[in-house]
């Protein structure tokens, strides 16, 4: 009975603590885990070791170019732009309704040439009364001047009185007068109707049409609907450059001075020049001072208004320089020898790649590049001993 009594409950299978088979298993994965960590911290401190006792090349990058070597006879560089000496936005002196337009942009016109006609048949129809006009008081002269004349003769002969011949000879004086008048009053029709007819002033280009056919044309504009100009011409032979120069720099530009000029359009080529002009007046706005640069050749190519970059040569350069072919230089600091040969740097996914490069003439600080390198590359300006091949570098800020 006492076996009946005892607790039962004690014999009951405790399943919250584990067995010996999965303690094992726990410590092993809780082990990796601390080795995994540990690893990773390693590997970490590791890479920032050596960024701090290797850290990467600050450097600066310079671009390849075409340079030419008159550059490096430059003594100032300033921006300007193309224009024409001799342009001309050609006017009626006339007001009416444009009925012809002979030329469009890009033609070619010789001085005298009819550009546009304007409507003229009033004026037209003035010129032909007053033509009218001067015949009829050329007829009045013919008969005042036999008159006159027949006068002269019969106050010989006593057979009139005096004031009869007066006025005979006042009336022929008034008809002559009067022809005098109308001649004129003819002029004035003629140039009202030449003044309809728009002639180009000088040989030149048209650049610009101002006016359509159909259109008003007025000398002053007066009207929103009304167009001064019909067309813009300009002399093409006479293209220059106007230049603004810093006060600051004024003092190196002199007249005559050699130049070598730039177009934007036309990066490559370079165009002979020299000073004609420096303008004596200052911009106080812009601080400027403006300088007129002539061509001393050049082609087809080059249009007014084109931007354009001067270079100012020292003295005793020559126009032969600027003519000169261009070459590919970069900084003759980004030039190294490594190994008995001349090298740049390049940077790829930062580092330095180490590229072979065959190097020419130096020209004021910089030096050709005759291989290895084309226009546009950008290579490490200034090497020193630490810049290796596949070296860690960073970009310097400016």
């Amino acid at each position: 009975m006492a076996s009946k009594d005892a607790d039962l409950s004690s014999l009951r299978i405790d399943r919250s603590s584990p067995g010996p088979q999965t303690s094992r298993k726990s410590r092993s994965l809780t082990k990796f885990i601390v080795w995994l960590l540990a690893i990773v911290v390693v590997i970490g401190a590791g890479l920032l070791l050596k960024d701090i006792f290797n850290p990467a090349i600050e450097v600066q990058l310079a671009t390849a170019s075409m340079t030419s070597p008159s550059q490096a006879n430059a003594v100032l560089t300033a921006s300007g732009y193309v224009v024409a000496r001799r342009k001309a936005a050609v006017a009626s002196k006339g007001t009416g309704t444009l009925v012809f337009l002979g030329v469009d942009e890009g033609d070619k016109v010789k001085k005298g040439q009819l550009i546009a006609r304007l409507e003229d048949s009033d004026v037209a129809a003035s010129r032909e009364r007053a033509r009218e006009n001067l015949r009829v008081t050329e007829a009045d002269l013919n008969e005042s001047k036999q008159n006159l004349e027949r006068m002269r003769i019969l106050l010989k002969q006593a057979l009139i009185a005096q004031a009869e011949y007066d006025i005979a000879e006042a009336r022929y004086k008034r008809v002559v007068a009067t022809i005098d008048a109308a001649k004129f009053a003819l002029k004035e029709a003629e140039v009202a109707v030449d003044n309809t007819r728009i002639i180009a002033p000088f040989d030149g280009t048209v650049l610009k049409k101002n006016a359509d056919v159909g259109e008003i044309v007025a000398p002053l504009a007066g009207a929103a609907s009304s167009k001064a100009a019909v067309v813009t011409i300009a002399d093409m032979s006479s293209l220059e450059v106007d230049a603004d120069v810093s006060e600051a720099n004024i003092t190196r530009v002199t007249p005559e001075q050699a130049c070598e000029i730039t177009l934007d359009a036309y990066p490559q080529q370079r165009y002979p020049g020299y000073v004609t002009k420096i303008v004596p007046t200052a911009d106080r706005a812009k601080a400027t001072v403006l300088v007129k640069i002539k061509f001393r050749d050049y082609d087809q190519r080059v249009l007014p208004e084109m931007s354009a970059k001067i270079s100012f040569l020292a003295a005793g350069a020559t126009s032969s320089m600027a003519e000169s072919k261009t070459l590919l230089t970069i900084p003759a600091a980004a030039v190294a020898s490594r190994n008995g040969r001349s090298v740049v740097y390049q940077v790829r996914d930062e580092r330095a790649v180490e590229v072979p490069v065959t190097t020419g003439r130096t020209l004021a600080g910089l030096l050709e590049i005759t291989s290895g390198l084309k226009d546009g590359d950008k290579v490490v300006g200034k090497v020193d001993e630490r810049l290796k091949d596949g070296a860690k570098v960073t970009q310097k800020t400016k």
